[in-house]
């Protein structure tokens, strides 16, 4: 039977809606993508160590390098990472990839410095992190300086005791760094004001003064 002109079937009501919310979904993927893309464009990373290991298998001993990196976007975002492989490269890049999986934030007093002193432990290792005034710079050296490039810190005394393996030094700085607290966040915990808690820090500074 002959049909009819115009009596095709033509666009559905709510076809072009629905191609509307599938460009908005891609739209949406695309923008979270790109802030991603910049996001991880503005970290920066530091090799802190690289050393060479070796395995003994049936035929010998077969080596290879293992990398440890720290990365940070230098506003209080911060992780590091290992990483092993046959070739140098390739380590870094594994320890880079572990590093950007486990970052942390780290509160940080007007951008430059900590809020208080902390202490961080972890094996035999040993650091204490003091908060400075500004000009003070990094005083600090091996693989603290390198966590703190990264994280953002500009004004800081470091001191490290106990071993100088650059691992354990890493894991007890990154555990001292996140015991440290705002003041903003101590407030909420008491149910006080944010005042209150900078009025009490104030005097006791005086008083040790």
């Amino acid at each position: 039977m002959a049909r009819a002109p115009g009596s095709g079937r033509g666009p559905r009501e709510g076809d072009g809606g629905g191609r509307g919310r599938r460009s908005d979904r891609e739209g949406g993927r695309g923008q979270r993508r790109d802030a991603a893309d910049r996001e991880e464009s503005e970290l920066i990373d530091r090799l802190v160590d690289i050393n060479r290991v070796s395995k003994t298998v049936k035929g010998g001993k077969r080596f290879g390098f293992a990398a440890i990196v720290v990365v940070g976007d230098q506003r209080g975002r911060v992780g590091y990472g290992t990483g092993k492989a046959r070739e140098v490269p390739e380590a870094i890049r594994k320890a880079t990839e572990s590093a950007k999986r486990g970052m942390i934030r780290v509160a940080l007093r007007e951008g430059r410095t900590l809020h208080h002193d902390v202490v961080g432990h972890f094996g035999a290792g040993r650091v204490v992190l003091r908060a400075a005034p500004a000009g003070t710079g990094i005083i600090a050296g091996g693989a603290m300086r390198a966590v703190f490039e990264t994280v953002g810190l500009k004004d800081v005394v470091a001191k490290s005791m106990g071993t100088s393996n650059p691992h354990n030094m890493i894991k007890a700085t990154f555990e001292a760094l996140g015991a440290v607290q705002s003041p903003r966040t101590v407030a909420a915990r008491r149910g006080k004001k944010v005042a209150d808690i900078l009025g009490r820090r104030d005097d006791q500074a005086a008083e040790a003064a």
